[in-house]
């Protein structure tokens, strides 16, 4: 075999090598990407399990305590301090509250979650009765950060924290935010507020406190 025929063949295997290494890669991008384009990253299981992020979640909820009934209340923000009784539904099923005759006498909603479960237990006092200052008479000056202790009958303690008070009418009561699903245990506490309706004998407002349980 001459020279000339020896450059050509080499020329020639190497023009073959350079051309099934274009076709290996043109396969690899086709088999990777598909006729749609550019596929879209997907996302990573951390990214997916993100605390906070869902629309249900609040930031870092603390776990829910074993339901226990409440037997003692203690807010020193506002020297409230109180047993508590349990409390049920009335024949038109609105919630009971305590005897009017014991202002200072609070009560829990017994159809609800326990304080320190999952959910928005319920608690409420009277702002007056019987002519004397109630156990909640005080309760609107709470503000965020201020503490709840509500002792249980397993000897534990729900501790919560204040989140936010609110004023509201009783014609415009807001059901579902004090007692529809939440996403941590929290804690709402329930009196009476605003111009007293000397004809129906009745506050026309409510006031009512939001608070979540602390991180033990």
């Amino acid at each position: 075999m001459t020279s000339t025929m020896m450059r050509s063949r080499r020329a020639l295997i190497a023009l073959v090598v350079v051309l099934l290494a274009v076709i290996a890669a043109l396969v690899l991008v086709f088999s990777t990407t598909g006729s749609g384009g550019e596929t879209p990253a997907q996302p990573s299981v951390s990214a997916q399990q993100q605390p906070g992020t869902g629309p249900a979640a609040t930031a870092f909820p603390a776990p829910g305590m074993a339901k226990s009934a409440p037997v003692s209340l203690d807010i020193p923000k506002i020297a409230a301090r109180s047993s508590l009784v349990p409390l049920g539904l009335n024949p038109d099923s609105t919630v009971q509250v305590p005897p009017v005759e014991t202002p200072l006498q609070a009560g829990w909603y017994e159809n609800g979650p326990t304080p320190g479960e999952l959910g928005p237990a319920v608690i409420l006092g009277h702002v007056d009765g019987n002519k004397q200052a109630g156990i909640f008479y005080r309760l609107r000056e709470l503000k965020p950060g201020d503490e709840v202790s509500v002792a249980r009958k397993d000897g534990t303690t729900a501790r919560f924290a204040v989140t936010k008070v609110d004023q509201v009418p009783k014609d415009h009561f807001p059901t579902d935010a004090v007692y529809g699903d939440t996403a941590g245990p929290e804690l709402r506490l329930i009196t009476c507020g605003g111009a007293f309706d000397r004809s129906a004998h009745s506050y026309l407002d409510n006031i009512i406190v939001y608070a979540h349980l602390m991180a033990g």
